[in-house]
């Protein structure tokens, strides 16, 4: 009650930007903005609660004056103007007021994303810490960071990391690197990636790697729910080696970042990487891949479990190595 009694006194105080409601079956209503619609969880975002997670077979009605994206049972998709609260268990859409459309027909309702938009930033940091004790003392520390930041045609992705190992007491891993992308959006899916790379070793022989690429992406979606992009690159690698020494090769990139919010936010899969394959006899393909999940906390927190898999087929020898990490990330 003392809810209920908050979200009409601040409903009233609120500007537009809260203006959707949702109302309940036990007669309660919340006022928000409503942010999506999936696995049977409506997402709404308040000013005095934040994010709250509704059981849409709770929900009775809506009324919204936002454009929204409404996928039916049936998988047709419809795009209306704002929703109208209609008889319990319906709910009107702005063009079609008299068609009052039942609850259960609604399988999903994203606000949708244009293609020119002002700035838009997002992204996360994620801290990973192991220590073991067995034949072998381990200790671990993992640091990463992806932010993106997209303003009308261009997207700008930043994405690092920081690794140090102990093993017994002497330091067996200590590298740091990044990745700057920027992508020049063609049209609403197609757009063309430019990318440089740095990574720097103090422990293996392999000292310095830098990398320019560049190519076509295509963005399959992006929307409230996650993303998934590919691109295609053309890559010149350079090697610096600790014992002396420098080596350069061009290679064909197939580059990935896929991302999936499921059972309303709570979790998420995520995955993304690349693979290489030099034009060059001497190496098959080189694979950097990670795929994780993450489980949402609170709107700005989140446990994450991550796998990570480095791959090398060559002449010379293979390289196979899996680490897995379990940690904890903010996000924004």
């Amino acid at each position: 009650m003392f809810r209920f009694l908050l979200s009409v006194v601040l409903c009233a105080l609120l500007p537009s930007a809260w203006g959707d409601t949702v109302w309940l079956n036990n007669g309660d209503r919340l006022s928000g903005r409503i942010q999506l619609l999936d696995g049977g969880k409506l997402l709404i975002e308040t000013a005095y609660a934040g994010s709250v997670t509704l059981d849409w077979k709770q929900v009775a009605s809506l009324d919204s004056a936002q454009t929204l994206l409404i996928q039916r049972a049936d998988g047709r998709r419809v795009q209306t103007r704002g929703l109208q609260r209609a008889a319990a268990g319906r709910v009107a859409l702005h063009e079609v007021p008299a068609r009052p459309l039942a609850l259960r027909e609604i399988r999903q309702i994203l606000p949708p994303r244009p293609l020119v938009e002002d700035w838009i930033w997002s992204g996360r940091i994620d801290l990973a810490l192991e220590y073991e004790k067995a034949a072998k003392d381990v200790e671990d520390f993992e640091l990463d960071f992806k932010t993106s930041a997209r303003h009308a045609l261009w997207r700008h992705n930043l994405t690092g990391g920081f690794e140090r190992e102990f093993k017994n007491g002497v330091k067996s891993a200590d590298n740091v690197g990044g990745e700057y992308a920027l992508d020049r959006f063609l049209d609403e899916h197609w757009f063309w990636q430019g990318k440089f790379e740095y990574q720097r070793d103090r422990v293996d022989a392999l000292a310095l790697q830098r990398t320019l690429g560049s190519g076509p992406g295509y963005q399959f979606w992006d929307d409230s729910l996650g993303a998934f992009s590919l691109a295609t690159l053309l890559n010149r690698h350079d090697f610096a080696f600790a014992a002396g020494g420098k080596e350069h090769l061009y290679a064909l990139g197939v580059k990935w970042d896929y991302n999936r919010h499921l059972f309303g936010k709570r979790v998420e899969l995520f995955s993304h990487g690349e693979l290489g394959a030099p034009f060059d006899h001497v190496i098959d393909y080189k694979l950097e891949t990670a795929l994780g999940l993450r489980y949402r906390l609170n709107s700005w927190a989140a446990l994450q479990l991550k796998g990570e898999w480095d791959q090398l087929r060559s002449e010379l020898g293979d390289v196979d190595e899996a680490r897995y990490t379990f940690g904890v990330g903010v996000g924004w």
